[in-house]
């Protein structure tokens, strides 16, 4: 598995695929990186043109989009799955997603592609992520929880059950959502108050 990005991120997506005893771990940055571990970072290459798959490991959604819509077609992505998290067989989880240690996924979530479902989130039920959303560390989505593209919910942010949050949105940590939210809205308390949107104050 090639790892592109080589921060913080990086470092926990390469415990994750230790976990899962991938074979071969390789990490890219377009940058000059210090080693990771035992592992080396080596220069991403120009052009790319790899027959492993790759997980893209930054952080920042609009990052990880911007990445993977540049790559195109020459590469495939694989999945970083905890060992220890829970997932239901009944789960649907796309491609260059990460999932983390302590994460509990329950039936008939759907989870799109490169998103990152943060240590010991739970997604219940029937919940829907579209592309490049990100779950931080302790978040709850119960069930049927919809969560538009490129959106993140924050540390130990909750949302109740059948909430509709929008694309690209910034829930700050601890907001518990009650009521749905718009497109590119910033939420923050409880009960979340959207505070910009568009990153407009109102």
């Amino acid at each position: 598995m090639i790892l592109y990005g080589a921060s913080g991120h990086g470092k926990v997506i390469i415990d994750i695929l230790e976990s899962m005893q991938e074979p071969h771990i390789e990490i890219w940055d377009d940058a000059d990186r210090d080693p990771i571990w035992e592992y080396p970072v080596k220069k991403t290459p120009d052009p790319i043109n790899v027959m492993e798959k790759m997980v893209i490991s930054i952080g920042v959604n609009t990052t990880r989009k911007m990445i993977v819509e540049r790559l195109g077609d020459v590469v495939s992505y694989g999945k970083a799955i905890h060992s220890s998290a829970i997932i239901s067989r009944r789960a649907a989880i796309g491609d260059g997603t990460v999932v983390m240690a302590g994460v509990t996924i329950n039936p008939d979530v759907k989870i799109g592609k490169h998103c990152i479902v943060n240590t010991s989130a739970s997604v219940d039920h029937d919940c829907v992520l579209e592309d490049y959303v990100h779950i931080s560390p302790n978040a709850t989505l119960s069930g049927d929880v919809f969560v538009g593209e490129g959106t993140h919910i924050g540390s130990g942010a909750v949302a109740i059950q059948g909430v509709k949050i929008g694309k690209w949105c910034r829930i700050g940590a601890g907001t518990v959502i009650i009521e749905d939210l718009p497109d590119h809205a910033t939420a923050v308390g409880n009960p979340a108050r959207v505070i910009k949107i568009n990153g407009k104050r109102l």
